[in-house]
């Protein structure tokens, strides 16, 4: 590829409202614009995919610049493409009297004879009538105070409102554009960068390819990919940079927006909604990420974004603009016809003064004026009445025909497997790799929160040595009876209680999995499959790391296959727990509630589990709830492991009397005793006659309906049972839409 294209030539002319625009291919080495009324659609990054390695080895050389320089430099490397490769139908998303409302909900009822049955005074109108449209290759912002619609606007257009709920139509070039289509063909940038505070840069766009991008692109590719983005995005110097967090230290606001951006572009899509992209940044971190969504937007794809309230220079990058105030569209059009506009409205601009602080001033004090916007919502209106209509030619082309030439482009990565209209893929991944991906995400990010697992370990090992010097060595008596009980109780207990820190691991994830699924990086059921496969290790290791500390020193019965069985057990019981606060975790949203709900729960599943008082005692009405104790099954098993031996005795004849006032009398008395007992019974009862066995005590406590192994296996069910209901609570409380 040589330095430059020469001088700028006419290429094929794209029919866009009234126009009729040549387009030209731009020097590599300039950065320039277009001019506004010329929108340039450039060739897609991904288009000079095979060609990759030369441009990382001419980049290599400019590595050591800046940033946005070295950004910009290999930008413009790649996006020097044959005017044969531009589309001669260019996308153009339109929407038209988009209508959004929501029903008020009162705090209080209404007092007798002020209740009113008139559903305008019930409802708010969030957008009302809104039109407009974006064209590839340009950025399009929608600016107002708090409260004016903004997101609302956004999320109409990005399908984030239910179908329902939204009146008016949106289409892509002139065609109605169906949700699991747009999913397709579209991101969404939240307001909030939601992101692994352990990952790099790197590995965290890396992570978003082989999600996004299909199977058949070979990992080299993929890296390829990743690399030419980081160029882009300008995060060159922070591409082997954590994220971080709060209690880590990482890379700048202004670059973790651009790895949010990154990280929803890496499949290079054509349509691009962002949620205030330069909310909480700097001026110089603003202007660079516009600049980076310029870039975004001249590679082919349609960019449309709420800005609060965008600087001098952030300005001079936007081609379109539609001002709201109160739902309304009180300005759309080109930021050159503001001028104008406010000028013909009798509130023309000052010299020297910021178009958009002056409009966004003067919306702002109409708003508080008795009439409000009213006329300048009327007169908006009118001015664009006048206007020519803007016009769509497509040419006879269909929409899905557009969609398949702009992936013959390289455009939409991850869209179809094929250039076939039909073969658009829902996701770009079978789920067992979704699986290995989602799993080795969260195992590097743990490994790298190494005080997390310990704090685990620590606290199972802690309670396990502690219980094995409580209860040491116990004797076959009735106080070794009844404290074995106790150890069996509290252990049980324990293992699920040990579990509550399981709670802010998906909260923390939350909103990462319901930005990632909304636009089908990968599916639900890959994310509960995943996550409960690597847990398991884990578990194990907690399992005999516990097992190991209290069952030889406590002095349990059974041998090697008591061990195992009671190894068996403490596992199911994990399992079970982790599952039970997983599925919990996806009901609650808030750490404190969750933990709250946990303990509450687990303390009722402890106290109908057969302990404090036994199955044939517990009244009729609360006995559902004595099978629906996940403690009752563990505690069982383990009972049932350790007095299962019918030839072992624990209370002999002298021991009867241990537990009454009687036990405190000589043994002279008790042996009297017992010659008076064994002449009424008929029976010879001595001081070594066997009384109760294991048998009688698991009689006593009312464990005799399932035996150990059958408890084993329902502890694991539940389990089981827990991950589809979190399953489902993920599949019906992360729509991510408004009603």
């Amino acid at each position: 590829m040589s330095g430059f294209l020469g001088k700028l030539s006419p290429t094929k002319r794209v029919v866009a409202g009234n126009n009729d625009l040549p387009l030209f291919n731009v020097n590599q080495t300039s950065m320039e614009r277009c001019p506004r009324d010329t929108p340039r659609v450039s060739a897609t990054l991904a288009e000079l995919l095979m060609n990759v390695e030369d441009a990382r080895n001419d980049q290599r050389g400019l590595e050591m610049a800046s940033p946005l320089t070295s950004s910009a430099s290999s930008f413009n490397s790649w996006t020097s493409a044959p005017a044969s490769s531009i589309s001669s139908s260019p996308f153009v998303l339109s929407f038209t009297d988009l209508t959004y409302s929501v029903k008020i909900k009162k705090k209080f009822p209404p007092f007798c004879g002020n209740s009113s049955n008139d559903p305008a005074l019930n409802t708010k109108i969030l957008l009302n009538g809104i039109s407009g449209e974006a064209h590839e290759g340009e950025m399009m912002a929608v600016l107002g105070a708090s409260g004016s619609g903004k997101s609302t606007l956004i999320d109409a257009l990005a399908s984030r409102i239910a179908k329902d709920s939204l009146r008016g139509s949106i289409t892509l070039n002139g065609e109605v554009l169906e949700s699991s289509l747009q999913k397709v063909i579209s991101a969404y940038v939240m307001q909030d960068d939601l992101l692994f505070p352990m990952l790099t840069v790197e590995e965290t766009l890396m992570f978003s390819a082989e999600f996004r991008l299909p199977r058949s692109l070979s990992k080299k590719k993929k890296k390829a990919r990743v690399q030419a983005l980081i160029d882009q995005l300008g995060l060159r110097s922070a591409a082997r940079t954590v994220i971080g967090d709060e209690g880590h230290r990482g890379v700048s606001g202004g670059e973790r927006r651009r790895v949010s951006i990154g990280i929803d572009i890496i499949h290079d899509p054509i349509i691009l909604f962002l949620d205030e992209p330069t909310s909480g940044l700097d001026s110089t971190s603003a202007y660079m990420v516009i600049k980076v969504l310029q870039r975004i937007a001249q590679s082919g794809s349609i960019v449309i974004m709420s800005i609060h309230q965008p600087s001098y220079r952030i300005m001079g990058l936007l081609d379109r603009l539609i001002f709201l105030s109160r739902g309304n569209t009180v300005f759309s059009g080109s930021p050159t016809y503001l001028p104008q506009f406010f000028s013909e409205f009798d509130h023309p601009i000052p010299e020297n003064e910021n178009k958009t602080e002056f409009a966004l001033d003067l919306i702002r004090e109409l708003e508080n004026s008795p009439e409000g916007t009213k006329k300048l919502v009327e007169y908006h209106k009118e001015w664009r009445a006048k206007q020519a209509a803007a016009r769509y030619y497509n040419n006879g082309i269909t929409l899905k025909e557009a969609i398949t030439a702009s992936i013959s482009r390289g455009k939409l990565v991850s869209g179809a497997t094929t250039n076939s209209p039909s073969s658009f893929q829902t996701y770009a991944n079978p789920f067992w790799i979704e699986m290995i991906v989602i799993g080795k995400r969260s195992i590097l990010n743990s490994m790298r929160q190494p005080e997390l697992i310990g704090m685990r370990i620590g606290a199972v090992m802690v309670t396990g040595i502690i219980l094995a010097t409580m209860f040491t060595k116990l004797d076959n008596s009735p106080k070794g009876v009844q404290e074995r009980l106790g150890f069996f109780a509290f252990a049980m207990s324990t293992t699920f209680y040990t579990c509550a820190e399981a709670i802010p691991v998906f909260l923390q994830e939350r909103y990462i999995f319901m930005r990632e699924t909304a636009y089908n990086a990968y599916r639900r059921s890959s994310y509960v499959l995943s996550q409960s496969i690597i847990s398991v290790p884990s578990l194990i290791f907690l399992a005999a790391s516990f097992a190991a500390t209290t069952f030889f020193a406590v002095g349990l019965a059974g041998g090697p296959s008591g061990f195992l069985f009671f190894f068996l057990t403490i596992l199911a019981s994990f399992w079970a727990g982790s599952s039970f606060v997983t599925f919990l975790s996806g009901v609650v949203s808030n750490v404190m509630l969750g933990f709250t709900v946990v303990v509450a729960i687990l303390a009722y599943f402890l106290l109908f589990s057969g302990f404090f008082i036994s199955r044939d005692r517990i009244p009729l009405y609360w006995i559902w709830f004595h099978y629906l104790s996940l403690v009752k099954y563990p505690y069982e098993g383990v009972l049932q492991n350790e007095f299962e031996d019918p030839t072992k005795c624990f209370v002999r004849g002298i021991q009867i009397f241990d537990n009454s006032p009687l036990g405190q009398f000589p043994s002279a008395v008790k042996l009297s005793l017992l010659k008076s007992m064994s002449g009424v019974l008929g029976i010879n009862v001595t001081a070594e006659t066997c009384v109760t066995t294991g048998i009688d005590i698991l009689k006593q406590q009312g464990v005799t309906e399932i035996s150990k192994w059958n408890c084993l296996w329902i502890t694991v069910a539940w389990g089981f049972f827990f991950r589809v209901l979190f399953y489902f609570t993920l599949l019906i409380g992360s729509k991510n839409k408004r009603r």
